[in-house]
């Protein structure tokens, strides 16, 4: 099966094309930026193709004869749906690395369609939600009634250019949680808690992460909340921000704050991703109070996102027969202990809490 890369030039996407070449895999590069394709390409003695996705036929025509799809093209709110539409077309299936819960619904909602072509459509393939997602899971199996789910991560290193620019967008639409069951819509840093790392309080705030949308797909669990660490300053400078409201997503203050992020931000470096990792919290509880948690410490972001979408891209490229078509979250494809095969991932032991503590 012939696979690609589309955003292979860009901060991800490079990194991502690099491992594939090392691993012996032979992507075919894609993106909008031909000359930087190109470039890319001839270093890695990869095959390579150039196109842009405002056109279906166009983008038919780029997926012609590939079987999967890993899109690494940001922000995925502008990309996601023109190639989901062409890998429908092509029935090749369609991998994202998102983190966008607007572009997990989209994806979900094409679970029908996905079906009938009897393509894997999953979202999610990095960072954003795998070590998330996994998590979730193995708490849903310590812990079967579990009907409420927090998880936090501190992620060091920085953001990529992409991942900045989805930042910026995600500063209009406020956070998210789930509740009953239901997405809803809260105030930006609508709640502040602390989790410990390391015998060290760390101040976190609520964010709109994916797990707020696939947590629910992959345990049935109905209120989850997603924090992330930051410094308590930044904690204040958001509740600030809300008093910007619409303004914040209005187009041209969008415009103004992208171009400061493709000026400013150009993502980790290696010896940045080396020096940093991540820690993951997770915690889990029923009606009668009973809790499980769990602690999973990864390497950088960006580095679990190459080893987890290339896992799930080599998955899918030697499986046989292929799984059913349709919507997959990472856990719900791969199982819950995906993320424990992931080089330098661990999980830390459970501590139990009885009813009342």
């Amino acid at each position: 099966m012939d696979w690609m890369i589309y955003g292979a030039n860009g901060y991800t996407g490079r990194l991502i094309a690099h491992e594939a070449a090392r691993r012996g895999l032979r992507p075919v590069l894609a993106g909008r930026d031909a000359a930087a394709v190109e470039r890319l390409a001839t270093l890695l003695g990869l095959p390579w193709r150039a196109f842009a996705l405002d056109n279906d036929a166009a983008v038919r025509e780029g997926l012609n004869h590939i079987g999967l799809l890993l899109n690494c093209a940001g922000p995925f709110s502008a990309t996601c749906a023109p190639m989901l539409r062409g890998c429908l077309a092509a029935r090749a299936h369609y991998l994202d690395i998102t983190g966008e819960i607007d572009v997990f619904e989209h994806c979900h909602m094409a679970h029908a369609d996905a079906k009938l072509a009897d393509i894997v459509v999953l979202p999610g393939a990095g960072f954003d939600v795998v070590p998330t997602d996994c998590l979730a899971a193995i708490l849903k199996r310590d812990l079967p009634d579990a009907d409420t789910l927090v998880l936090a991560f501190e992620a060091g290193g920085g953001p990529s250019p992409g991942t900045a620019a989805t930042s910026v967008e995600g500063l209009g639409k406020g956070g998210r949680v789930r509740k009953q069951g239901q997405v809803r819509r809260v105030p930006l840093a609508w709640k502040v808690r602390q989790f410990e790392r390391d015998g060290e309080a760390r101040t976190a705030v609520t964010i709109p992460w994916g797990d707020v949308y696939t947590a629910y797909l992959s345990t049935g669990i109905p209120d989850i909340e997603v924090y992330m660490v930051v410094p308590p300053a930044t904690v204040a400078r958001l509740r600030r921000l809300r008093l910007l409201g619409p303004l914040l997503g209005w187009g041209p203050v969008q415009a103004l704050l992208k171009r400061q992020v493709r000026k400013k931000v150009r993502g980790p470096s290696e010896q940045a991703r080396e020096r940093t990792g991540c820690v993951i919290w997770g915690i889990a509880r029923n009606a009668a109070g009973r809790s499980v948690q769990r602690i999973l410490r990864t390497p950088n972001g960006y580095d679990l996102t190459v080893s987890a979408a290339l896992g799930i891209v080599e998955h899918l490229l030697r499986q046989s027969p292929p799984p059913p078509g349709g919507f997959y979250t990472p856990s719900k494809l791969m199982g819950a202990d995906f993320v424990l095969g992931l080089p330098g991932v661990r999980l830390e032991e459970a501590v139990l809490a009885s009813p009342g503590a």
